[in-house]
């Protein structure tokens, strides 16, 4: 399978968690996906006072910065699997 193939594959595999993720390994999560689908933030920080969630996703989106695209999907697929190992699929 190619890296893309095994991309998809995982961000489709880690939907079918029986238990959620605590919103750290989320936040990882979408980073990761984020740099690997799109690359460097490309949208300014979200300014709204109470958008908590948008900054914290945004943040760590911005976190990545700098990371390859591919050293990305390698990264989530990793963290997909390893979510997979510790909550398993329904």
């Amino acid at each position: 399978m190619s890296l893309d193939e095994r991309f998809n594959k995982a961000a489709e595999d880690v939907k079918n968690l029986k238990t959620q993720p605590t919103d750290e390994e989320l936040l990882e999560l979408y980073a990761l996906f984020k740099q690997g689908s799109i690359g460097d933030v490309n949208t300014t920080r979200p300014g709204g006072l109470l958008d908590f969630k948008g900054k914290a996703k945004w943040d760590a989106w911005n976190g990545k910065k700098g990371m390859t695209q591919d050293d990305a999907k390698e990264a989530y697929i990793a963290k997909a699997q390893l979510l997979i190992e510790t909550y398993g699929t329904k």
